[in-house]
């Protein structure tokens, strides 16, 4: 088979293990032997060097400190280095550190096996139908390895390759995908593992042969070996008719150089061990193999892969009191459970699931939930940005914001905030845009997505600009308006009420009465008496709580004021021998506040008997309704007994047709029967000469 080109890629694909003595002397021996293998014309002297292997660190954060083993010095001044397969050209090395310090861009490891959801959900468009998260076990040592397979389109090798690459990516200008920085793959088997293998096998496209790969991505290698590049070794393979051969990209050892140092690092001991791994993906998929997982400073795994046979447990974030708030609120199991939990993270990750696609983690499926599903008293708002730029509003770019409260409201949970989704994908679950005090907003939860923002490179948040800003803002105003308006519906006290007391709507009232009474009181005067004319205020409007209250102020302010000027009366004619006609002028000038309390309750009583015949008109009309509804309502009965009896004769119908077209496929089946019978005679009589001991097979 020929040699395919070789491309250059950041990390590139090794062809020797220079740490190990057994593989550098056989790369020794493929140099002298393959003029191919060769970067120059002129041999090179390298003085080898004994370094020590580095003590391999078990803690994430602690594997980026390492010495890397200094390169060979040079001994003549044709030797060329060696830093890719393309020539002359010089390219950028990439230190192993790299692998580690780009990984920690994932502080939470959910976050990281999000990155392998998202990749495997993209290949839907190429077929895939399920995603498989799994845990196995090492048969080399015994520890546990974590699996993520797919039945997508699968990789060649020179989509292998760019798999390994750093930052490119194919999906990054596609409309209906989430991955777009290329950078994922690499970010989150780093923060899971130390070391990842990668099964791929693709059905071939555009008349190419089927083909198969196998990569090994392994921060144990690179810091076991002191390299200060990364190499990644891969090894090919193409189907001819029914048969795998193998490829071999540089010369003709490539191939054996690279299985054996896939063999050396990986979880499995030959190459049959990894051809049952291809062969476990069918046609077309993924495989996924990540060991050697971190531990914590004590040595134990940073993933609980023990407590529950069903999930993926994070150690840190773990909460007592929400597992039991998830065991009391099942409804709500995602959104307590979801930031140590994988099986509640992986449940709302995603907006909505391309049809028929499904998500199995350790032999369980994984139940998507639509967060609408947990809400009641659902209100939607559509927010429109202002593109920079643009003056005016895009009518096309907008987001829905759908919010309420949870089913469970009523027991003050407490639990609110908006999950954004961007390209279908979960950003920021429950973030919380208004964070008041006390329990403003509890229960409230939205969400929405919103595509016109861009997330950061580990999607878990979103990048900070003036777009994001109105956004937030935005969110904290709908999420308090919703709370004002509808808090009391589950029992909160919500904004208080601007309701206007009794006291305070007969104020008016009762101080023009009183300024009434004052004025048409007696005044005394030099011992005489002055008698204003009362000017008495009445309102119309005023209701019968107010008719009342006032006519009780007025007989109690008379009569207090009568009581008061008649002992006046009677003391100044006995102290002062006064004239009688002052008792009678307090006689008369009584009767007249008497006839003008009658004067003023007339208008009352003449209102109530005119709204009294209004009520009654009412009541009339509601009566002649009534019993039009009631015809109405026996006119749609007599319609709906003759719409049953048509159903009724339509359904015998159908009956009767369904029992003839059974009758019919039955004849059919015996037919069909007949004839596979009579057909494999015939088969079994044609094969009789070359096979004369073959039994047939009972039907």
């Amino acid at each position: 088979m020929e040699d395919r080109e070789k491309k250059p890629y950041a990390l590139k694909p090794s062809t020797a293990d220079e740490g190990d003595p057994d593989f550098r002397s056989s790369v020794s021996n493929n140099k002298r032997s393959n003029n191919e293998c060769s970067v120059g014309q002129k041999k090179r002297k390298v003085v080898a060097l004994t370094t020590k292997t580095p003590h391999a660190a078990k803690q994430f954060w602690k594997a980026g400190d390492y010495e890397a083993a200094p390169p060979p010095p040079v001994v003549d001044d044709n030797y060329l280095p060696s830093l890719s397969h393309s020539g002359f050209t010089d390219h950028v090395r990439v230190h192993p550190r790299f692998l580690h310090s780009n990984a920690t861009s994932h502080k939470w490891s959910l976050g990281a096996f999000a990155e392998l959801l998202d990749n495997a959900l993209d290949e839907a468009c190429n077929g895939a139908t399920y995603v498989n998260v799994d845990v196995l076990c090492n048969q080399k040592n015994g520890n546990k390895m974590l699996l993520i397979e797919d039945n997508g389109g699968g990789m060649d090798p020179d989509k292998m390759r760019r798999c390994m690459s750093l930052g490119y990516s194919e999906k990054s200008k596609m409309a209906n995908t989430i991955g777009q920085y290329g950078n994922g793959f690499k970010t989150s088997t780093m923060r899971l593992g130390a070391d990842v293998i990668v099964f791929s096998r693709t059905k071939g496209k555009n008349q190419t042969s089927p083909t198969q790969s196998v990569g090994l991505l392994s921060y144990s290698f690179l810091r076991s070996t002191g390299k200060e590049d990364i190499v990644v070794p891969m090894v090919d393979y193409e189907k001819h008719e029914e048969e795998w051969k193998r490829i071999s990209r540089t010369c003709s050892n490539y191939f054996d150089l690279n299985m054996k140092t896939i063999i050396k690092w990986s979880p499995y001991q030959n190459e049959e061990e990894l051809n049952q791994q291809l062969d476990m993906l069918k046609e077309h998929g993924t495989r996924i193999v990540i060991y050697n997982l971190w531990e914590d400073d004590v040595g134990i795994p940073e993933l609980d892969l023990e407590t529950d046979p069903h999930d993926i447990l994070t150690r840190s974030g773990r909460n007592e009191k929400k597992e039991e708030l998830a065991r009391k609120y099942p409804n709500l199991n995602s959104l307590f459970t979801y930031q140590f939990s994988l099986r509640g993270y992986s449940s709302i990750l995603y907006l909505t699931l391309p049809p028929g696609f499904r998500i199995c983690l350790r032999g369980v499926e994984v139940v998507h939930h639509k967060l609408e599903d947990k809400m009641m008293m659902t209100k939607q708002h559509t927010y429109r940005p202002i593109i920079e730029g643009s003056a005016k509003k895009d009518p096309k770019v907008f987001a829905i914001a759908t919010l309420g409260f949870v089913k469970e409201a009523k027991d003050h949970i407490d639990i609110h905030g908006f999950s954004v989704y961007h390209k279908n994908r979960l950003i920021m679950p429950l973030w919380r845009v208004w964070n008041p005090a006390g329990t403003g907003g509890r229960g409230v939860i939205g969400v929405l997505e919103a595509n016109f923002i861009e997330p950061c490179h580990n999607k878990q948040g979103f990048e900070c600009t003036k777009m994001m800003a109105k956004l937030v803002s935005r969110l904290a105003e709908i999420q308090k308006e919703y709370w004002y308006a509808n808090s009391h519906e589950v029992g909160y006290v919500g904004r208080p009420q601007s309701k206007t007391s009794i006291k305070s709507i007969m104020a008016p009232s009762i101080g023009r009465s009183n300024s009434s009474i004052q004025e048409c009181s007696p005044i005394f005067s030099c011992g005489k008496i002055q008698s204003p004319s009362m000017k008495v205020h009445y309102d119309h409007h005023q209701s019968s709580e107010e008719m009342a209250l006032t006519k009780n102020l007025l007989h109690r302010d008379i009569s207090n004021r009568e009581t008061q000027q008649i002992s006046n009366y009677k003391q100044e004619f006995i102290t002062g021998n006064k004239d009688m006609d002052i008792l009678t002028k307090l006689r008369e000038h009584n009767l007249q506040l008497k006839e003008r309390l009658c004067k003023m309750n007339k208008p009352a009583i003449v209102r109530l008997r005119e709204e009294l015949r209004n009520e009654k008109e009412r009541g009339n009309d509601l009566e002649k309704r009534l019993e039009q509804e009631k015809k109405n309502l026996d006119l749609i009965d007599k319609e709906h007994e003759a719409l049953i009896v048509v159903f009724q004769e339509e359904r015998d119908c159908r009956v009767k047709e369904e029992e003839a077209l059974q009758v019919k496929l039955r004849e059919t089946l015996s037919t069909t029967k007949s004839l596979m019978e009579k057909m494999k005679e015939v088969e079994h009589k044609d094969m009789l000469p070359y096979f004369p001991h073959c039994k047939r097979e009972p039907l």
